[in-house]
């Protein structure tokens, strides 16, 4: 059973530097790609300035994290081919607002849990969410794993690809879109702020919440009612909950 579950999420894995080279040449789109830190030689020049030329983003990292994705001869340089194609935010806002949609957009700060994202996609896709954004870096890997327990909905919900979060939500804000926060940092409940305005929602890691430079641009911050022992809820229940939140006030 297990030998079957590493094949299945091998299926998304590329390694080696000539087969990296190849695929970035054949415009395949990367979900993460990682190089070996201090890794030196002619044929790693020629792999830098193809991501160079096709502006994909990497990660340097140790040689212990590549002998942990694979035991195969890597060469210090091993990605992961995103099963989707990414969307672009200022596209998807400007169809909005120009077909008389109220955008509800959500956003994962540093969600890097698989199953949390593919449950919060699930749940997006469900009531209609227009765009999920993640970050390029620190984000869950979007993966057959992720297509699964997100039952399929990867391939209906845009995901869009932010370089730069904090820019990307700037933008998102002068647009006209009111940036709600979901974090306990605040005494308004969700269900007293106003989710009819057009709306991105920011959700944090489970760990940490939202970065501090992100909560700062909030516009609205909205907290869960939490009235049990246990002092949180997962993401991906918190997000089911202010989508749906935003649903029930704009159908009334």
């Amino acid at each position: 059973m297990e030998k079957r579950k590493k094949e299945h999420i091998d299926t998304d894995m590329i390694f080696g530097i000539r087969p990296v080279v190849e695929a970035i040449r054949s415009g395949k789109v990367f979900d993460k790609l990682f190089v070996q830190k201090n890794l030196m030689g002619d044929l790693l020049k020629e792999l830098m300035q193809e991501i160079k030329d096709h502006r994909v983003i990497y990660t340097k990292v140790p040689i212990e994290k590549l002998n942990r994705l694979t035991r195969k001869n890597h060469q210090g340089v091993v990605g992961f081919i995103s099963p989707i194609e990414f969307a672009s935010i200022e596209n998807i806002i400007d169809r909005c607002f120009s077909t008389g949609k109220n955008p509800l957009i959500i956003v994962l700060d540093r969600i890097t849990d698989v199953r949390n994202f593919g449950a919060i996609v699930r749940t997006a896709e469900c009531a209609g969410v227009d765009a999920v954004v993640v970050p390029a870096r620190g984000a869950a890997q979007i993966s057959s794993d992720a297509m699964k327990t997100s039952a399929g909905a990867l391939n209906h919900v845009p995901i869009c690809r932010a370089f730069d979060l904090k820019q990307t939500l700037e933008n998102i804000q002068q647009s006209g879109i009111n940036l709600v926060a979901c974090t306990e940092k605040t005494n308004t409940s969700v269900f007293s702020a106003d989710l009819t305005l057009p709306a991105a929602v920011i959700m944090g890691s489970e760990e940490d919440g939202i970065s501090d430079e992100i909560m700062k641009l909030a516009d609205q911050k909205a907290r869960i009612p939490i009235l049990g022992r246990i002092e949180s809820l997962n993401v991906s229940t918190s997000t089911g909950i202010i989508i749906y939140e935003a649903l029930r006030q704009r159908m009334e």
